[in-house]
């Protein structure tokens, strides 16, 4: 057995959303091992599905640029009856958060973008063919026990383990974690084919009684096609070629001449583990939660897992914050995630009735449906999606104002705004990585007082000055602790105007922690110190930047 390793965090699964949150972690300084069983990343495509929550994370890890090349940005997605009629469609223009609500992407290309990212950062390492064996909680630390390939088993001690390791996680069966909730009796083919032999955009989505089918233009000429599995066919005569040709045989001219990547049978689930934290030990991903693929919210959630965790678990391992942080995951998460599993569930048995006559009322819902300017809007701009929205956490609620109006607990918007310099940047480069106090119309500095700005500021946080581009030219309240923007295109004017608050703590991963009127900015700031869990800092928390 080989000597012991230690680090701050193991993540078991070199899945998106352990390399996600290693990437954040090694962000911030924090020492990191990755174990993965499999000896290589999958090579085929999975999720094929990514929102614009998920990029904004990308772009929190710098990595944006590195993955928007595998990604078809402004997917649409045509859901079509049994004669391929337009019954409704879902196509949203808005960009809140600064990103396309949806893009389609190529799974394994984005995810090598996501190892790739791990190696700048000296205290983050990827171990493949790394098998979890056991482990042992401590009151400091986790004794943890891998396998090689060989055989030879790898001793490590770890302050925390994060479990992302897929919906037959070892890790949450070794917490003996229940995974509540249920699997569909009902089956899918689902076929992914090189060299787009359809080559059209977007997905369509066929509500057809007859066999309900999906067909997803991905990026770099790649095609899924899925198709359901009727009661009396067997999974291995679902997957012989004369099964997919007949399937396919609608679709395509000759469909014996295409090149498939890779043609599976599989069951759509939905669960949720008994808890997200047990001790020492922490669940992300499939690990934590499992939906149907039809709002193509499985990869996304796990993001989400990463964005809300990572940034909690470097704010305890390097001081900042106590144990407790950790607490808020759970609290925060699993209603969120069980939102989507409800979302998923419910979209698809829209899609999967094979009886005629409820197959025919759908459609004709959906169509008058079409017709009502106001739930067309719904469904085009994906206002049924669930948004983050934490009622309680690493949050601090006014006790006077309204919950339903109040900006806290949800994400901020990600508009353009200028710099002094002339250039326009999004507004997540002005904040950066870490927590941010952002005032409208008011310098922050002036508002929070210099011992409420200093506390803030040894933290690690950024102090921005919002303004109407305007006022970029006055320099009359500058301090070179403050950075001063201007409102571009007036989005930040008008979601201010639609708040009755004007101050903002922001989080890392951009959720508005606490918000109040400028003259109540002091007590607020002392109630969110505490709901932080956060521990008095000596000296500036530095960012470690790639």
């Amino acid at each position: 057995m080989q000597s012991q390793e230690r680090v701050d965090v193991l993540i078991v699964g070199a899945g998106p959303v352990g390399l996600t949150l290693a990437n954040m972690l090694g962000q911030r300084g924090v020492r990191t091992a990755v174990a993965e069983e499999r000896a290589t990343l999958i090579d085929y495509p999975r999720g094929v599905g990514l929102d614009d929550e998920a990029l904004r994370t990308f772009q929190s890890i710098g990595l944006a640029d590195r993955v928007l090349p595998h990604t078809v940005p402004n997917q649409i997605m045509r859901f079509v009856n049994h004669r391929r009629r337009l019954i409704a469609e879902i196509a949203p223009a808005v960009q809140p958060f600064g990103w396309p609500r949806r893009n389609g992407f190529v799974q394994p290309l984005v995810d090598a973008e996501l190892v790739a990212g791990t190696e700048r950062f000296p205290g983050v390492s990827v171990s493949w063919g790394h098998a979890l064996v056991g482990f042992t909680q401590h009151a400091d630390g986790v004794d943890v026990v891998l396998r090689k390939e060989t055989g030879e088993l790898v001793e490590m001690r770890a302050s925390y383990v994060v479990g992302c390791d897929g919906g037959r996680s070892i890790t949450r069966r070794l917490l003996d974690v229940t995974f509540d909730g249920t699997t569909s009796p009902t089956r899918w083919l689902v076929v992914d084919i090189a060299n787009d032999p359809v080559g059209t955009p977007n997905i369509y989505v066929g509500a057809d009684p007859l066999r309900p089918f999906v067909s997803v233009s991905i990026a770099h000429g790649i095609r899924r096609f899925e198709f359901m599995v009727k009661d009396g066919e067997s999974t291995d005569e679902a997957t012989t070629p004369e099964f997919l040709a007949a399937r396919l045989g609608p679709f395509l001219p000759d469909p014996s001449a295409v090149e498939i990547m890779r043609s599976r049978v599989y069951t759509h689930h939905s669960r949720i583990a008994g808890v997200f934290r047990k001790g020492r030990v922490l669940l992300a991903g499939d690990a934590a939660h499992l939906m149907p693929v039809w709002q193509g919210q499985g990869y996304n959630s796990g993001i989400r897992d990463a964005m809300n965790l990572g940034w909690k678990l470097s704010a305890v391992v390097t001081g900042l914050a106590a144990d407790g942080l950790l607490d808020t995951y759970d609290e925060e998460r699993r209603a969120h995630a069980l939102a989507m599993i409800k979302l998923s569930t419910a979209v698809g048995r829209v899609i999967s009735p094979t009886n005629r006559l409820v197959a025919g009322v759908r459609d004709a819902l959906l169509l008058a449906a079409s017709r009502l300017p106001s739930l067309k809007r719904y469904v085009v701009e994906m206002r049924f999606k669930p948004m983050p929205r934490y009622d309680r956490g690493a949050v601090v609620h006014d006790p006077r104002s309204d919950r339903e109006r109040s900006p806290v607990g949800t994400l901020f918007i990600q508009p353009t705004v200028a710099l002094r310099d002339g250039r326009s940047v999004p507004l997540d480069e002005v904040l950066g990585t870490w927590f941010a106090v952002l005032a409208w119309n008011n310098s922050p500095l002036r508002v929070l007082g210099k011992q409420v700005a200093d506390t803030w500021r040894a933290m690690g946080a950024t102090l921005i000055d919002a303004r109407p581009q305007p006022q970029l030219a006055w320099h009359g309240s500058d301090d070179p602790s403050v950075t001063v923007i201007g409102d571009v295109k007036g989005e930040l004017k008008a979601w201010f105007d639609t708040h009755e608050e004007s101050v903002l703590f922001l989080r890392p991963d951009r959720c508005v922690a606490a918000a109040s009127v400028a003259q109540s900015v002091t007590l607020t700031s002392d109630r969110l110190v505490q709901a932080l869990r956060l521990l008095p800092q000596d000296q500036p928390v530095a960012e470690v930047v790639a």
